[in-house]
């Protein structure tokens, strides 16, 4: 690839990335008074992390089935209120022993 064209990829997701965070700035002012809108701001770091998160949980794998059965022991660790690191460890654990 030539340098110059690097150079114009590089700008382009600069100003495309910028343009995201800075437009909801310009069009909202004040503090946000609806409920719905709140919440779904609220959740979409969450939603966003777990549409990158959990296909990569199943398909880091060679099969499926030892990712799918760690998804489900984190999620009963997270149930029972545990913390991130505990449960990434647990994932982990479970992960290499089933593999």
């Amino acid at each position: 690839m030539e340098q110059h064209s690097m150079i114009i990829y590089i700008l382009l997701v600069i100003i495309v990335t910028n343009l995201i965070r800075v437009t909801p700035m310009l069009f909202i002012k004040g503090q946000i008074h609806n409920r719905f809108v709140r919440s779904f701001l609220y959740y979409v770091p969450y939603v966003t992390l777990a549409v990158m998160t959990f296909p990569d949980m199943i398909l880091a794998t060679p099969t499926p089935l030892p990712g799918i059965i760690a998804l489900l022991t984190g999620m009963v660790a997270a149930w029972f209120r545990l913390g991130l690191f505990p449960v990434a460890l647990i994932c982990c654990v479970v992960t290499y022993l089933l593999i």
